[in-house]
């Protein structure tokens, strides 16, 4: 299996949705109605996405 690099944007992306996740669980930002294992769970199923398709 060939792994490549995201492109930038995907990856903080990915990055912001895990720390949405993150304040979220935390309670700073409870005003999303998604919760917060979910927006950790898509910014990493982003990530592991962008790593196994070449140009996203």
């Amino acid at each position: 299996m060939k792994l490549t690099p995201p492109k930038t944007i995907t990856f903080w992306i990915s990055i912001v949705l895990g720390l949405l996740g993150l304040l979220s669980e935390l309670g700073i930002l409870a005003i999303l109605p998604i919760t917060a294992f979910w927006l950790v769970f898509l910014g990493f199923l982003l990530l592991v996405l962008a790593l196994m398709v070449k140009g996203l």
